[in-house]
C-alpha cells in the first residue's frame, strides 16, 4: 500500500495536533502541511464543524464532533492496518506460489 495520506488522514493529522489547543504554525509543521493545504483543510473543518477557533485562547480547538472524529478514524485506521497485513500475506502467498510453478525450480 502506498504511503500518501488519504484526505481523512490529513484531517485526523490536523486533529490530533488541535487537541491540545494549537495555532496554525504548529498545525502546520505538526500535521506537515503546507500553508495553501493547511489553509484549504481549516476551511474545510471548521465548516464541518470539527475545530473552532477559541478567540480567547487564540488558538484552535476541538468540538464535540471533533473528538467523535478522532474516535472513530482510530478504529477505521486499526482495521485499515489489519487489512494491508492480511492483503500482504496473501500476496506474499500468491509470490510463494508462483515461484514454486517457475522453471527456476
Amino acid at each position: 500500500m502506498g504511503n500518501y495520506r488519504i484526505k481523512v488522514d490529513i484531517i485526523a493529522d490536523i486533529l490530533n495536533v488541535v487537541a491540545v489547543g494549537a495555532k496554525k504554525t504548529r498545525i502546520m509543521y505538526q500535521a506537515n502541511l503546507s500553508h495553501t493545504l493547511l489553509t484549504k483543510y481549516l476551511t474545510e473543518i471548521r465548516k464541518a464543524y470539527l475545530i473552532r477557533f477559541a478567540r480567547g485562547k487564540g488558538c484552535y480547538i476541538l468540538t464535540t464532533k471533533g473528538k467523535e472524529f478522532l474516535v472513530r478514524y482510530k478504529e477505521y485506521s486499526k482495521r485499515t492496518r489489519h487489512i494491508e497485513r492480511q492483503i500482504n500475506d496473501v500476496l506474499n502467498k500468491k509470490k510463494s506460489l508462483e515461484e514454486l510453478c517457475s522453471s527456476g525450480y
